[in-house]
């Protein structure tokens, strides 16, 4: 499977809960690190276990994957019905048809406020 349809297809299935399926895109010796709250997770089943605990009421809308050669990169928004709306930019590194590394940078929109010097130069989204 081309790397960009790994990443897709790992997507699809957080979205379906097939944590069976996406345990299958993943290296035994996976890491993946979350530099935003200082976490690294080590290991395919601690991955897969860290999302299945996850509170429920999320879903989510891939907004683009970009590969290069074995490297991926995701942009994908993840509503949450009580925690609010979340994005997150994912860094993954593909081998033999399995995500091996992966970095992502989570955060919530609007979570981060521009300073008031900056207001003359940009516009609000």
């Amino acid at each position: 499977m081309q790397p960009s349809k790994v990443v897709q297809e790992f997507w699809d299935r957080m979205q379906a809960r097939d944590w069976e399926g996406l345990g299958a895109l993943l290296a035994d010796e996976l890491v993946v690190e979350w530099p935003v709250s200082g976490e690294r997770i080590v290991g395919r089943d601690h991955f897969v276990r860290v999302n299945a605990e996850y509170p429920e009421g999320w879903s989510i809308r891939v907004l683009r994957v970009v590969a290069d050669g074995d490297s991926v990169v995701s942009e994908v928004e993840v509503p949450h019905e009580t925690m609010g709306v979340h994005r997150v930019a994912s860094f993954w590194t593909i081998e033999k048809g399995r995500i091996v590394t992966g970095r992502e940078y989570w955060t919530e929109l609007g979570s981060d406020p521009s300073p008031e010097w900056r207001a003359a130069y940009v516009q609000r989204m």
